[in-house]
């Protein structure tokens, strides 16, 4: 029986040229879900749904859009799970996110204004965005 390094196992797994591929369709699918989620979060917020309520509604619908399109295109050369058990992932990573992002938001419109919050809202999701790419193609939707 052969020895195997596990080095080579690792470098197997982890090709650069999939990481930069999928990483440039992740950016794709995260801009759509940005501008969504951005555009549902500000206009919910300037007709007076209270910030959290509006967070979640803006950041569900642009999970929904890059849930269908993550695993339609980002992810679609990965053997994946079956479909519940990456949606209950996604919901797990969902979730977490979403705290993060909402109590960023709220200190900031706190301190600086609901305007403010607007501002910082692709910032807050695009710093999120980078723990998203590493949570979905190692967790999400790897078998």
């Amino acid at each position: 029986m052969t020895r195997v390094d596990e080095g080579q196992i690792w470098r197997a797994r982890i090709r650069p040229h999939r990481i930069l591929r999928d990483g440039a369709h992740f950016i794709g699918v995260g801009a759509l879900q940005l501008a969504l989620d951005s555009a549902i979060y500000i206009a919910l917020t300037r007709i007076g749904l209270a910030l959290v309520l509006a967070n979640v509604c803006g950041r569900a619908a642009g999970a929904c859009c890059g849930f269908w399109l993550n695993g339609r295109v980002t992810f679609l050369h990965r053997t994946q799970p079956r479909v519940h058990v990456r949606l209950l992932r996604y919901l797990a990573l969902w979730i977490g996110l979403t705290l993060i992002s909402t109590g960023a938001l709220a200190a900031i419109a706190d301190a600086g204004g609901l305007a403010r919050s607007w501002w910082a809202k692709p910032l807050i999701e695009g710093a999120l965005g980078v723990t998203s790419f590493l949570l979905s193609r190692h967790w999400v939707y790897q078998r």
